[in-house]
C-alpha cells in the first residue's frame, strides 16, 4: 500500500532595508529511502539566482545552493515535490528484543553484522554536538527509563511517551539556542526541542540516535485529531535496533513514524539540516520571516 503526496515547503524573507547579494543552502528535498520516493522536486528562488547547483552533502541528503545578486527587499524560497510513501509503522512487539545494554556494548565493542550501519556511522551518532549536549538534568530525567536492562525497544517507546505527556507542545516557546536543561526546566517545547532531548537521553548512555528532519501530514481524515508540528518542517528520531537498523520514533506525538511522514534528511541535529541557512549583504537591519508548510494528498487541490 502507498500514498502519494504533494508537498510545497515556502520560505519568505522580508527585509526593512535593500539586500545587495544573499547566499543559501536548503535541505528541502525529500530523500529517495526504503519505504520513499522522490517522484518530482523543484526549487524555486525570487529573484532568480545568479548561480545554483544541487549536491549531496555529507549525510546523503540533497541540498542546493544559490547565490542571489539582484538587489532585493524579499527573498522566497520554494520547494515543490510530489513524494511516494510506503513506510508502515513497525510493531514494538515484533522488533527484536535486544537490551539496551547489549546494544551500548556492541557499539563500543564495534561489533555490527554486514547488514548494520558502519561502526563509523553508529559511532558518530553517539556524539555530543552543537544541540544535543550531555547535561545531568538529562541523565537525571532519564534515569527511570534505564533502571533496567530492558529491550532498546521499550526504551524508545517509553522515552516518546514520557516526552508526549511530561512536557507541553507551546509554540515559540523555545529558541534554536535552547538548552536540553532549559527544556526540562519549563517543560515546554517544540518538535526540535522534544527530538534533541530524546536523542541526548539515548547518547548519554552508548545508545546511537540521530536527528530526522521532515514533515507530517498537514491534514488528517475526517475524525482524526491533527498531528502536533503539521504546520511546519518536523523532527523525530532515529535509534539503531540491532537487527532491524534505525527505527524512527516521533516523541513529539508519541508513536512510531509511518505513512504519514516525508522525510527530508538527518543530522547530528538540527544544525546538519536546517531547512535553509545562509548569509545577506545589506547595509540595515531588520527582517521578517514566514514560513508555510502544505503536505497534502496528491491532487487533493492546486497549489499557489
Amino acid at each position: 500500500m502507498s500514498r502519494t503526496y504533494d508537498l510545497v515547503h515556502r520560505t519568505t524573507y522580508s527585509y526593512a532595508n535593500v539586500v545587495t547579494d544573499s547566499y543559501g543552502r536548503t535541505t528541502m528535498t525529500p530523500r529517495d529511502v526504503p519505504g520513499q520516493t522522490c517522484l518530482s522536486t523543484s526549487v524555486e528562488i525570487e529573484p532568480a539566482p545568479a548561480d545554483t547547483n544541487q549536491w549531496v552533502d555529507y549525510y546523503g541528503n540533497r541540498t542546493t545552493y544559490f547565490g542571489v545578486t539582484t538587489p532585493h527587499t524579499r527573498l522566497v524560497v520554494t520547494s515543490r515535490s510530489t513524494v511516494e510513501v510506503t513506510r508502515q509503522a513497525p510493531d514494538p512487539a515484533v522488533l527484536p528484543s535486544v537490551g539496551w545494554h547489549d546494544v551500548a556494548r556492541r557499539v563500543a565493542a564495534g561489533e555490527v553484522g554486514r547488514l548494520d550501519p558502519s561502526i563509523v556511522d553508529l559511532r558518530e551518532a553517539l556524539l555530543p554536538s552543537p544541540h544535543v549536549t550531555f547535561a545531568d538534568e538529562v541523565r537525571d530525567w532519564a534515569a527511570p527509563t534505564f533502571e533496567a536492562d530492558r529491550p532498546v525497544v521499550e526504551v524508545l517507546v517509553e522515552l516518546a511517551h514520557r516526552i508526549r505527556t511530561e512536557l507541553a507542545y507551546r509554540s515559540g516557546s523555545t529558541t534554536v539556542h535552547t538548552t536540553q536543561a532549559q527544556l526540562l526546566a519549563q517543560k515546554a517545547g517544540v518538535c526540535q526541542d522534544f527530538a534533541h532531548l530524546m536523542i541526548a537521553a539515548l547518547r548519554l548512555h552508548g545508545l546511537p540516535a540521530r536527528y530526522s528532519s521532515g514533515y507530517i501530514e498537514t491534514r488528517p481524515p475526517a475524525g482524526r485529531e491533527k498531528l502536533r508540528g503539521a504546520d511546519a518542517s518536523h523532527a523525530w528520531v532515529s535509534a539503531w535496533v540491532p537487527g532491524a537498523g534505525w527505527v524512527e520514533v516521533d516523541p513529539t506525538n508519541d508513536q512510531l513514524v509511518d505513512d504519514r511522514y516525508v522525510l527530508l534528511g538527518w543530522g547530528r541535529d538540527y544544525d546538519d539540516v536546517p531547512p535553509l541557512r545562509g548569509v545577506i549583504f545589506t547595509e540595515g537591519s531588520g527582517s521578517r520571516l514566514t514560513v508555510s508548510v502544505d503536505l497534502v494528498p496528491s491532487g487533493s487541490e492546486p497549489f499557489a
